[in-house]
């Protein structure tokens, strides 16, 4: 491997429709397909389902155009990683950098590993978790674990192999994903929909209920409930939206990223958020609120299909949601590698992050990346694996959004080709929503998501023992 620096070896191959696609491709896993029933069995409503999917919408691309600032001050790799070391300091920088590696990235990849595997056993029997290979103990490896590790392994060895492939495949693939999904929402409008079941589901649309596992009824619910319903039901929907800011970790890699990040962003946050809102006035067309939040294993949208195909519609949705769930992964583990070759750079991750292989990619850190994902898929814990990712996630999008403000004042005459949109109140807004999350999810699930914290401060003591001695 060769050791050289960035602005020689990064080559910027990727144009403004190849950054959309990483996007896009990137934030449609296979959340849209599932995370609805449960949201629908917090708040039993068609309006507050809907209401929950344009609020997570509103909050992700109001995040997405304050990041268009950053990634204009800083396009280089690293993404988030700079933004924070620039506004705040390296220690604030290396926090995220931590729990983008130990949780964020690499347990998403394994989350929406397990995904695919979870719907290529519909296809193949064999492939499922119930299918043990072998037990020591309480641990238990099924086939469905080794399943999403290769794929984990597959894509990490494509990226090593160019930016070039990568892209052509995270582009070929989301295509395929954005058509299929306007397919099914089509179809499901045109075929599946029935005005009994829409009028029904509408009827005392703003009475929010909860369903009673147990004796399988809907119980009212007050105000008190409702909120916290809302704030523990969009763990899935920002879990679903989360990964658009895959596209500031390449940005030495995009052509002109003072325009094309920004506008990636934009587009690609916008179009996702008109495909899920739509996606779900399609499920309460289709379907009836019960059997939404009943679907087995929560896979909505293959309930959604039987109606409109038939069997075979099981059939089509697995394999849609096995390109989704690849090319989600491609994406992430295309942009997660940058991060860590970025830190390196600085002195604050692993000095062969830093090298740079024949095909001008930091191979070493996508097979660490690579390593670490397939270690959490044999927790099989992808529940606790959303709630870690979303806690974290949305604490440092705080802090990103809020160095805006930071850096407006410490840095007043940098070069700004593009400034945060409606700045300062959208950026106030956006910090001011994710906040009142934070601490409704550190309430109604204390356990999972207070591990979460816990892991991202456990890296300030290994800061201070691995940083630099210059430093």
């Amino acid at each position: 491997m060769k050791i050289q620096n960035e602005e020689q070896n990064f080559k910027r191959e990727l144009g403004l429709l190849d950054g959309v696609m990483l996007v896009v491709g990137s934030m449609i896993g296979s959340g849209i397909f599932i995370v609805s029933a449960d949201i629908t069995r917090y708040v039993g409503s068609a309006a507050w389902l809907i209401l929950i999917w344009v609020l997570t919408g509103i909050i992700t691309i109001i995040a997405a155009v304050s990041y268009g600032e950053l990634s204009a001050m800083f396009p280089k790799a690293g993404g988030q990683y700079v933004y924070l070391k620039e506004a705040y300091s390296k220690l604030i920088g290396f926090l995220y950098g931590w729990s983008f590696f130990a949780v964020i990235q690499t347990g998403t990849i394994a989350a929406v590993g397990v995904a695919f595997s979870k719907f290529a056993a519909y296809l193949y029997q064999p492939f499922s978790e119930n299918n043990i290979l072998y037990q020591l103990g309480s641990f238990k490896l099924s086939a469905a674990q080794i399943v999403s590790i290769l794929t984990i392994v597959l894509l990490s060895y494509i990226n090593s192999r160019g930016v070039k492939n990568g892209k052509i495949l995270q582009t070929f693939l989301t295509i395929i994903k954005i058509l299929s999904l306007f397919g099914l929402i089509i179809f499901g409008l045109t075929l599946g929909a029935k005005a009994e079941i829409w009028n029904a589901n509408w009827a005392d649309m703003w009475t929010a209920k909860t369903l009673n596992i147990n004796s399988g009824t809907w119980d009212n619910i007050g105000l008190g409930m409702l909120l916290s319903g809302i704030t523990a039901a969009m763990v899935g929907s920002l879990f679903s939206s989360d990964a658009w800011n895959g596209v500031t970790f390449i940005a030495a890699e995009i052509r002109n990223p003072e325009r094309n990040v920004g506008l990636s962003l934009f587009l690609g946050t916008f179009i996702v958020t008109l495909i899920y809102i739509l996606a779900n006035i399609m499920y309460v067309s289709v379907l009836p609120l019960h059997d939404i939040a009943t679907a087995p294993s929560d896979r909505v949208a293959v309930v959604v299909a039987q109606h409109i195909f038939g069997n075979v519609g099981t059939i089509l949705i697995a394999v849609m949601i096995m390109i989704s769930t690849f090319a989600c992964n491609n994406g992430m583990i295309m942009a997660g590698a940058r991060v860590y070759y970025t830190m390196a750079q600085d002195g604050l991750f692993i000095k062969k992050a830093k090298q740079l292989n024949r095909f001008d990619v930091p191979e070493w850190a996508l097979w660490a990346q690579c390593v670490w994902a397939s270690l959490l898929c044999l927790t099989g814990k992808y529940g606790d694996l959303l709630d870690f990712v979303v806690i974290i996630a949305l604490l440092f999008y705080i802090l990103t959004i809020l160095g805006i403000f930071i850096l407006r004042k410490k840095m007043p005459n940098a070069e700004r080709p593009y400034k945060a949109f409606a700045y300062p109140y959208l950026p106030a807004l956006y910090i001011l929503l994710a906040s009142i999350l934070v601490i409704g999810l550190l309430i109604t699930k204390p356990t999972t998501c207070g591990w979460g914290v816990a892991i991202m401060l456990v890296g300030i003591p290994i800061y201070y023992l691995s940083k630099p001695k210059a430093d």
